[in-house]
């Protein structure tokens, strides 16, 4: 499957969209990915430039061939991960591939996608196949520049309504360790609790093990009845009712998805499935955070594909340290992915024999979170199935509260504590 974006239009849409993304008052713009298919390279540079006058952070990407489960084309995790899609396809040079094309599409942007169709036929057994197949708006051949802005400006008004009415879109946190035993699950558990607990935002904890995770047991909660792994297998059907009879809530209000509490070494996890489920999440939450296990499958790099930070989580030691210098040139490889990197450095001490300094300097990256030893309390709250509590007065407690405070902006507007104080494990 060839990807040829229109190079002039690119261009445009380029230069447009770092102007719009950089806006005024630093608003992000809404992401929205353009997809053009069998269309051809005049008419696609057309609808491109046009896109591209609009006040979107736009991803263009051009297909010179239909699209189905069988020929899967490559996109890029922009386009993936963009809060919108508009997508043309053209219908004259094979209707049938073309009423495959929007199918595929419109499972694969869940609920996120407007299917075009483009083509001359104006038959109404035509019109009838492309709106069940997905499409809900048409434009005929030859393109006429007016209709396609009256599409664009439609698009742009329900689109800011949506906006104003939802007001938010789940920021997608990853968590994984350089080994085993580095306390990674701790982490995200405690993080999410203080985000629920002192900032009372809306959060979602998914434990993204293929089997025996410890999210559920930490919380002390029952999570043998449904789990993440389910919830992926039924996508395609998914919606709030369904949603409800999956998630299990904490009593601090966490929502969770456990995952499968029975091994099984033939269970595996469709990555693609993986990011329609998790873009179909986003709009229910403020933060989705994913406990990853150790490896890098599929689950993990498509978990780490929609999020907008990976925390790579270490401990001082020499044999985690090396696991994470080559996890980091691992997956600073990956398409879009070296940006969202960010260093954890949990049960750190200042006598350890592994300095700071001497991590950044084999990963190549900063340490941009450092937390205190706990190990006695921590072990001590997993074995009785309550977290720590993050309004607790500890040095730890109060690391996590600051870590939480950063990333909703609370701790900008209103410090925990005097401006005197000074936060170290911050870098």
């Amino acid at each position: 499957m060839s990807e040829t974006p229109a190079s002039a239009a690119k261009g445009v849409v380029k230069g447009v969209a770092e102007e719009v993304a950089s806006g005024a008052g630093g608003a992000r713009a809404l992401r929205v990915a353009l997809l053009t298919v069998c269309v051809a390279p005049e008419t696609a540079e057309q609808l491109a430039a046009a896109a591209a006058q609009m006040p979107w952070a736009l991803e263009p990407l051009e297909f010179d061939q239909y699209i189905s489960e069988q020929l899967r084309p490559h996109m890029t995790p922009a386009a993936t991960n963009a809060q919108a899609a508009l997508a043309i396809v053209d219908f004259d040079r094979d209707p049938q591939q073309a009423l495959t094309t929007t199918a595929y599409l419109r499972r694969l942007f869940l609920g996120r996608i407007t299917l075009v169709a483009l083509g001359r036929r104006t038959d109404a057994d035509f019109l009838m196949r492309a709106m069940r197949s997905g499409c809900n708006e048409f434009l005929d051949q030859p393109l006429a520049p007016a209709k396609f802005q009256e599409t664009l400006d439609r698009l742009a008004e329900q689109w800011a309504v949506a906006a104003a009415q939802s007001d938010k879109w789940a920021r997608i946190l990853s968590f994984f360790g350089a080994m085993g035993g580095v306390g990674t699950t701790t982490v995200a558990l405690q993080l999410a609790v203080a985000l629920v607990g002192i900032h009372g935002r809306k959060v979602l904890l998914i434990d993204n093990h293929r089997d025996l995770g410890h999210i559920c047991l930490y919380l002390g909660m029952d999570g043998t009845e449904y789990n993440f792994d389910e919830l992926i297998r039924n996508v395609s059907r998914l919606d709030a009712e369904l949603l409800r009879g999956f998630i299990a809530t904490h009593a601090s209000g966490l929502d969770v998805l456990s995952s499968p509490d029975l091994h099984d070494n033939r269970r595996s996890v469709d990555g693609e499935a993986l990011r329609q489920t998790l873009q179909s999440l986003r709009s229910r939450y403020d933060y989705i955070l994913i406990d990853c296990e150790t490896s890098l499958s599929a689950s993990n790099l498509a978990a780490m594909g929609c999020s907008d930070r990976i925390y790579l989580v270490a401990t001082p030691v020499i044999g985690a340290v090396r696991n994470l210098s080559r996890y980091v040139d691992c997956l600073a490889k990956q398409s879009g992915t070296a940006e969202k990197l960010h260093v954890v450095v949990n049960r750190f001490s200042s006598q350890e024999a592994v300095g700071i300094e001497h991590i950044e300097k084999a990963i190549r990256l900063p340490v941009e979170i450092k937390i205190c030893n706990n190990y006695f309390e921590c072990s001590q709250a997993a074995n009785l199935g309550e977290p720590v509590s993050p309004t607790g007065k500890s040095e730890y407690s109060r690391q996590f509260a600051q870590w939480a405070g950063t990333l909703t902006g609370a701790s900008l507007e209103k410090p925990a504590k005097p401006a005197k104080r000074r936060f170290a494990w911050f870098r």
